[in-house]
């Protein structure tokens, strides 16, 4: 039993060589995402972490496996949606990612994982219907 725990501990201390990419890039102030104070804090609070290049990257993303989980959403969030390269998007872009941005606050998103510890990003009822009335989609 000794023998295993040290196994064990050995392989959770090489892991934590293995580093995936935690970095943000720089922001382009005018190639952000502009609108009302009251939605920008919403997106910033549920959104931002996964979906732009200002990701708070808590302790705990430091530690594998917990740094691959979380650098991997961050990966896909970003090349989903990027609240900081908005400004960069096509009209067309634009209207498809409100129609979705409603969509998902709705049905999925923040997901459970992130909001199971980051309590304050859940969206209220309230909240959702202000982005809904952001982005002009009507159910």
């Amino acid at each position: 039993m000794k023998k295993a725990i040290m196994i064990i501990f050995a392989l959770f201390i090489v892991v934590q060589f293995i580093r995936p990419t935690r970095q943000n890039a720089k922001v382009v102030e005018n190639l952000q995402l502009k609108a009302k104070p009251e939605v920008m804090k919403v997106l910033k609070t549920s959104c931002y972490d996964c979906h732009s290049d200002q990701t708070v990257w808590p302790w705990y993303s430091q530690i594998a496996p917990f740094s691959w989980t979380i650098a991997s959403h961050v990966e896909d969030g970003r090349a989903s949606l990027n609240f900081s390269k908005w400004e960069s998007y096509d009209e067309n872009k634009k209207k498809k990612e409100l129609k979705s941005i409603y969509k998902k606050v709705y049905a999925a998103m923040p997901l459970s994982s992130y909001t199971w510890i980051h309590k304050d990003a859940k969206l209220t009822k309230e909240q959702i219907k202000m982005i809904r009335d952001w982005t002009g989609v009507r159910r």
